[in-house]
């Protein structure tokens, strides 16, 4: 288990457990954290779950993927620290982990 703190783009934090090997858009989803629209289901066929990654875990969180970095041309708001939540497995390594939610998603 690890932790993950979402904050909405108002600045609302979630901080959730998640199991490790699930990603970070299924936690929110089981969660109900809010933001997270997921409308492909973790397909990395779509923008809906968008994140930007906190600069102390992006090194952590690897690099997009050529598929990711196409669905993140769909992402409005999309910065450096922009990744798919579906395309993050929690590990141990990203305990204490924390994504910052856009204002809209896709």
């Amino acid at each position: 288990m690890a932790k993950v703190t979402y904050i909405e783009h108002d600045g609302t934090a979630h901080e959730v457990e998640g199991e490790t090997g699930l990603t970070v858009m299924e936690i929110a989803v089981k969660n109900g954290v809010p933001g997270i629209d997921a409308d492909c289901g973790g397909a990395c066929a779509c923008a809906t779950c968008h994140v930007f990654v906190d600069e102390a875990f992006t090194g952590k969180t690897g690099t997009p993927s050529s598929m990711e970095e196409s669905m993140l041309d769909f992402a409005s708001e999309r910065a450096e620290n922009s990744r798919l939540s579906c395309q993050i497995k929690l590990s141990d390594e990203l305990d204490g982990l924390t994504v910052r939610l856009p204002a809209f998603q896709g």
